[in-house]
């Protein structure tokens, strides 16, 4: 499905989703005609669903970040479909993921300090229906982001 010019033009843009489509025909040595038509066939095919941009929350003034592992209660038939869209409600929630095994889903939250992360775990986090067990991991240190794919 993708070809060497392909994966260089996808190389350069998770190195800097920004550039433009110029320097990305000049760095490939194409034209930018050719350039826009390839990543425009690379969203079609959902090859690329769009730019990213990384921001530093600690910089905007959220200095907690937290894992919470739950585990659900799924006796319930609607439990997962019901907690996810009460999750997705929480704007300090960054990530949503489900899992198979012992836990089922794992939400990755932000928080401005201590109390502010106490606030949103007491009034919605704990009020998040269908939830059997709850683990909390408080953030330490990012060791690695993997933000690009050798292609």
């Amino acid at each position: 499905m993708l070809d060497d010019v392909d994966r260089r033009i996808l190389r350069l843009m998770q190195s800097d989703p920004s550039a433009p489509i110029s320097e990305l025909a000049e760095r490939c040595n194409i034209q930018a005609a050719t350039v826009a038509r390839r990543i425009e066939r690379l969203k079609r095919a959902g090859v690329v669903r769009g730019q990213y941009m990384g921001i530093d929350w600690g910089k905007l003034g959220y200095a907690v970040e937290v894992s919470l592992r739950f585990t659900l209660d799924k006796t319930q038939p609607r439990a997962f479909d019901e907690f996810i869209a009460a999750a997705r409600k929480i704007p300090e929630v960054l990530a949503i993921q489900t899992f198979l095994g012992r836990v089922d889903v794992r939400l990755s939250v932000v928080a401005r300090d201590m109390a502010d992360y106490q606030r949103l775990y007491r009034d919605q986090i704990l009020t998040l229906p269908h939830i059997a067990e709850l683990e909390a991991l408080m953030h330490v240190a990012t060791i690695k982001t993997a933000e690009t794919l050798p292609l």
